[in-house]
């Protein structure tokens, strides 16, 4: 049940993305998709590594709504920053603790920080984040770790 559902998503997906829908290339999509699920399936049996996604779909969606907000507003604010007359640029590399117990959590938290225009998530270390800072203000600190509760709470429990 799975690969079918997951074949149906790829070949919506690749339906939508081409707007072609011209048999022959339909049936090649078909052909392609039914390619890769044969070499993923193929895959799963020999190594056996699944990464389960346990997140919960209704608060990642609001995360999702807050998060674009927080993209509009820090590229006003970056915006301001370039026109301005004489460039207040405050560069600073800082260290960004992270309490996400899943690396699906982890990578939404540093991808969340590296979307937000004008930060940019450099490296991962053991328990935080190496970030960089095109303007950055004491605010800056209380800002991700909203972040951070925000995508910890996006999180169904200890997944693998």
């Amino acid at each position: 049940m799975k690969t079918i559902l997951t074949s149906l998503f790829m070949m919506g997906l690749w339906l939508m993305l081409s707007g072609i829908y011209k048999p022959m290339l339909v049936g090649f999509g078909i052909l392609s998709v039914a390619l890769v699920m044969v070499i993923v399936r193929r895959m799963d049996r020999i190594d056996g590594d699944h990464v389960r996604f346990a997140i919960k779909p209704a608060k990642l969606f609001l995360y999702l709504i807050w998060l674009l907000v927080e993209i509009a507003k820090s590229n006003w604010l970056v915006t301001r920053v370039i026109l301005a007359r004489i460039m207040p640029i405050r560069q600073n590399l800082f260290e960004v603790p992270f309490s996400q117990k899943s690396d699906l959590g982890q990578v939404i938290f540093a991808n969340s920080i590296t979307l937000t225009p004008g930060t940019l998530t450099i490296e991962t270390e053991a328990g935080d984040f190496l970030v960089h800072a095109l303007s950055y203000s004491p605010t800056d600190m209380d800002d991700l770790a909203d972040m951070d509760r925000r995508v910890s709470e996006i999180e169904n429990g200890a997944a693998v």
